[in-house]
């Protein structure tokens, strides 16, 4: 059974800086995809970024050039650098990973292990 465990998540303000950590264990995390989610109150989870085994990297247009989302295998751990963070960057963060062969990353259909989410809060 993979368990995710994200960290990172604070209060910061608009403009600032954040990174988001999410280790993995029990399963082979250097040959999976992780993605990372958003989610606010009575609003459907939403994509943010995701990246493959190959080291390919998806960005949400909201998040682009703002950003990066990277990953060290040998510590099975994903990192979701954010920069110039905004307002309505506010939102619970959650990893996700999956053990199976998909080349499709934005929904979160596409993922089936999850951490527990870490909040981000900005103020303006």
């Amino acid at each position: 059974q993979v368990q995710l465990v994200e960290s990172g998540g604070e209060l910061v303000q608009a403009g600032g800086s954040l990174r988001l950590s999410c280790v993995a264990s029990g399963g082979t995390f250097s040959r999976a995809v992780m993605g990372w989610f958003r989610q606010v109150p009575g609003k459907e989870r939403e994509f943010v970024a995701a990246i493959t085994w190959g080291d390919r990297k998806y960005y949400a247009d909201s998040v682009k050039g703002r950003f990066t989302i990277s990953r060290d295998n040998a510590k099975a751990t994903g990192y979701l650098q954010m920069n110039s963070l905004k307002p309505e960057d506010t939102a619970v963060y959650y990893c996700a990973t999956r053990a199976y062969y998909s080349l499709t990353y934005y929904s979160p259909r596409d993922y089936e292990y999850w951490g527990q989410g870490t909040q981000v809060t900005i103020s303006s």
